[in-house]
C-alpha cells in the first residue's frame, strides 16, 4: 500500500492549512497535482487505489477529496458510495477521462459534489476545490473540551479527570493543544515536529512517538484511546464529548 505526502503547509489565516485527500492511480500526475496543491500552501495526502483511497476518507481528516474515477481494488464511484454511506460529508470533486454525460450523471448521484474531464488546467481544478471547501464551516472551538469525565481548560492550559489535576510537561501539553486545536485531522510525525518541536527539530529519533505514549498513559481511560494511530500516515485526535 503506498501513500505519498507534501511537506506541512503554511497555515491559512485562520491557523489551519487546507489539507486535501487526492486518489489516483496515474503515479506521475497525482506527482503533478500534488506538488501544484503544495505551491498553494495545501498539505496533499495522496492513495494510489481505491481502498486505501477510502481508509483515509473515513478518517475524516481532509477538507475536499479529489477522487478519479477509474481505480484499482475499488472504483471511485464505489469509493463516493461508501463515504456517503458511513455519513462522511466531505466535500467530494471527481476526475476522469470519460466524458460521457451518464458516466458524470452516475458519479453526482453516487455523491460526489462536482466533476472535472481530464485533461484539465489546474486554475480550474485550484478553484473548484476552494469552491468545494468554503462550503464547509469550521466549528469555534470552544475553550473547554470535556471527553467524559476528562476536562481540558485551553484558555487555562490545565487537564483533569473526574476533578483530579493531571499533570503535564510544557511539551507534553503543546502536543496536546497541538492535536485539539487540529482536531479531524491527521497529523504526521513531521507535522507533530514542527509544530511543537519547531522546524529545527531534529527528525531522528523516536521523539514524537515517545511523547504520545506519555500522553495516553495520563490521559487514556481503559480501553479508550484519545490519539488514534492512523496507518501509514500519522495520528489523529479522537476523543468525542
Amino acid at each position: 500500500m503506498l501513500m505519498e505526502r507534501t511537506p506541512a503547509a503554511a497555515p491559512s489565516n485562520d491557523g489551519q492549512s487546507m489539507r486535501i485527500l487526492l486518489v489516483e492511480d496515474d503515479v506521475k500526475l497525482a506527482s503533478i497535482i500534488a506538488r501544484v496543491l503544495g505551491q498553494e500552501r495545501m498539505e496533499v495526502d495522496v492513495a494510489y487505489d481505491g481502498e486505501h483511497g477510502l481508509e483515509l476518507a473515513l478518517a475524516g481528516a481532509h477538507d475536499v477529496v479529489i477522487l478519479d474515477r477509474l481505480l484499482p481494488k475499488r472504483d471511485g464511484v464505489a469509493v463516493i458510495r461508501e463515504l456517503r454511506a458511513e455519513q462522511q460529508s466531505v466535500p467530494v470533486l471527481m476526475l476522469t477521462a470519460l466524458g460521457d454525460l451518464p458516466e458524470r450523471v452516475e458519479g453526482l448521484n453516487a455523491g460526489a459534489d462536482d466533476y472535472l474531464g481530464k485533461p484539465f488546467a489546474f486554475e480550474e481544478l485550484l478553484a473548484r476545490i476552494r469552491a468545494l471547501a468554503r462550503r464547509v464551516e469550521r466549528p469555534m472551538l470552544p475553550d473547554v473540551i470535556a471527553v467524559g469525565d476528562l476536562t481540558i481548560d485551553l484558555a487555562g492550559r490545565t487537564v483533569e479527570r473526574a476533578g483530579q489535576r493531571i499533570e503535564l510537561s510544557p511539551r507534553e501539553w503543546a502536543m496536546l493543544e497541538t492535536f485539539i486545536r487540529n482536531r479531524g485531522r491527521i497529523l504526521s510525525r513531521d507535522d507533530l515536529l514542527e509544530r511543537v518541536w519547531g522546524y529545527d527539530a531534529d527528525p531522528s529519533g523516536n521523539v514524537v512517538e515517545l511523547y504520545i505514549h506519555y500522553l495516553r498513559r495520563k490521559l487514556d481511560a481503559p480501553g479508550a484511546s484519545l490519539i488514534r494511530t492512523v496507518r501509514g500516515v500519522g495520528y489523529i485526535f479522537s476523543g468525542e464529548p
